[in-house]
C-alpha cells in the first residue's frame, strides 16, 4: 500500500526545508512557480504515495500522471487537482515543465466556507482530475495563480478570504471544462465501493436545521446500506484511501461540527444532537479528541 507523504516531507524534497512564508494560520496554504521549486540538490524522484494535503497545479509540459489505478498522458497545458485520499506520481517525459501550483490543508476551506471538497468532480474518488487548457484558458488561470503569489506575502487583514476566492475560481473554471480522458482505466472494485461509501456519507450533509440528524455514524451502518460485509467495506476503504472507515466518518463529522459552530447560532447541545450525539458531554469529548479544543473554545476563536 502506498505511504502518505506529509507536508513537511514534501517541502524537504522540494526545497530542502520548510519555506519561511508558509501560511500556517490559514490551512498551511502556499503557492509556487514550478520553475522555482526544483530542489537545489537536483530533482528528487518522488514516490507513488498519498499526500496529507490538497494540491492544484497548472502544468505546461509532457508528463505521465499516475493517479490511483489510472495513467494519464498529460501534454501541453493542464490544470490538475490532487486530493489526499488518492496516491499519485509524476513521470516527466521531457524537460522544461513550467507553470504554478498551490497546496493547502482542508482547514483552508472549512474555516471560511461550508463546502466539502470531496463532493467536487475533480477531487472525488474515481473522478477525473485533469483539464486541458487552450491558450485563452491558460492565460486566465495563470492570472489567478499570479494573484495568489502577489497576495501570499501581503499583510492584508482578509487575505485568507481572498485566497479562498482565488482557489474557488480555479475550481469553478475547471468545472466549466471537459475533463481530460486521454486514458482512464476502469476504477477497481475497492475504489467503487469507497466512492459509494463517500457518496452515502455526503448525502447526510450539510446539516441545515436542528431537526435534521446525522444517523449513519458507524461503519456497520454503511456496510448494511451497501449490502457488503463490514470487513469488506473496511478493507476497501483502507486500500483506497489509506484511512479507516471510522476515521473518514469522524473527519467529516468534525468538519461539519466546525462549520456549524462557526456559521450558526445553535447551542452546542443542539449541534451535538444534530450530529448524532445523544448527550452534550459525548459531543464535547468527541470534538476535543479530534481537535484538542472544546466546541465552545473553537467557537470563540
Amino acid at each position: 500500500m502506498a505511504s502518505t507523504e506529509t507536508l513537511e516531507e514534501f517541502y524537504q524534497h522540494k526545497f530542502s526545508g520548510t519555506p519561511a512564508n508558509i501560511q500556517r494560520e490559514i490551512g498551511d496554504f502556499n503557492v509556487f512557480v514550478v520553475e522555482d521549486s526544483v530542489n537545489p540538490q537536483g530533482q528528487v524522484t518522488v514516490p507513488y504515495a498519498r499526500r496529507d494535503f490538497y494540491k492544484i497545479s497548472l502544468i505546461n509540459g509532457d508528463n505521465l500522471f499516475h493517479y490511483a489505478d489510472k495513467t494519464l498522458h498529460v501534454k501541453g497545458t493542464s490544470l490538475i487537482f490532487f486530493n489526499p485520499n488518492v496516491p499519485y506520481r509524476w513521470e516527466t517525459l521531457a524537460e522544461g515543465n513550467a507553470g504554478y501550483f498551490c497546496i493547502f490543508k482542508e482547514a483552508f476551506f472549512m474555516e471560511k466556507l461550508r463546502s466539502n471538497l470531496g463532493e467536487l468532480p475533480m477531487f472525488a474518488i474515481g473522478g477525473k482530475p485533469s483539464y486541458i487548457l487552450d491558450e485563452q484558458q491558460k492565460d486566465f488561470v495563470s492570472g489567478i495563480f499570479q494573484k495568489m503569489i502577489d497576495e501570499i506575502g501581503s499583510d492584508y487583514r482578509f487575505k485568507q478570504d481572498l485566497l479562498v476566492s482565488y482557489v474557488t475560481e480555479l475550481i469553478h473554471s475547471a468545472l466549466k471544462m471537459d475533463a481530460t480522458e486521454t486514458l482512464h482505466h476502469q476504477v477497481n472494485a475497492n475504489a467503487r465501493i469507497t466512492s459509494i461509501f463517500s457518496e452515502l456519507l455526503e448525502r447526510q450533509f450539510p446539516i441545515d436545521s436542528t431537526d435534521q440528524r446525522f444517523t449513519m455514524r458507524s461503519p456497520k451502518d454503511f456496510a448494511d446500506q451497501l449490502y457488503v460485509h463490514i470487513n469488506h467495506l473496511n478493507r476497501a476503504v483502507k486500500e483506497t484511501t489509506g484511512k479507516t472507515t471510522s476515521a473518514l466518518i469522524a473527519t467529516r463529522l468534525v468538519s461539519e461540527a466546525k462549520a456549524l459552530l462557526k456559521h450558526t447560532n445553535w447551542s452546542i447541545a443542539e449541534i451535538g444532537y444534530s450530529l448524532g450525539f445523544e448527550e452534550p458531554a459525548h459531543f464535547n469529548n468527541f470534538f476535543r479528541k479530534h481537535t484538542e479544543v472544546s466546541p465552545s473554545a473553537f467557537r470563540s476563536l
